[in-house]
């Protein structure tokens, strides 16, 4: 183990603002926060479904969730190979 490593670590911890402990806390932990962003979001959706009397929401979750990923993706294509977007979308 790496001792002096660990040692550094926490001093710098401890020298980190309140929000760059969050920042980092959510960095060390992502899908713990996924998990329960989309448990909030499932149990959100059954209540308007109750509401709607069964009828769920059009387009579904996993839907949204597809096309969010997908414009998030181009997004990032563009801002990391502007040039390669470009001539794709003159083909």
């Amino acid at each position: 183990m790496n001792t002096q490593l660990v040692k550094t670590l926490a001093q710098i911890i401890k020298s980190l603002s309140e929000e760059e402990r969050i920042l980092l806390e959510s960095e060390l932990h992502p899908q713990q926060d996924w998990e329960t962003t989309k448990k909030r979001i499932l149990e959100r959706n059954q209540k308007i479904c109750q509401q709607r009397g069964g009828k769920p929401l059009e387009p579904s979750i996993d839907e949204i969730f597809y096309q969010m990923r997908e414009e998030r993706s181009e997004e990032l294509m563009q801002a990391c190979f502007p040039e390669t977007v470009k001539e794709e979308e003159n083909d």
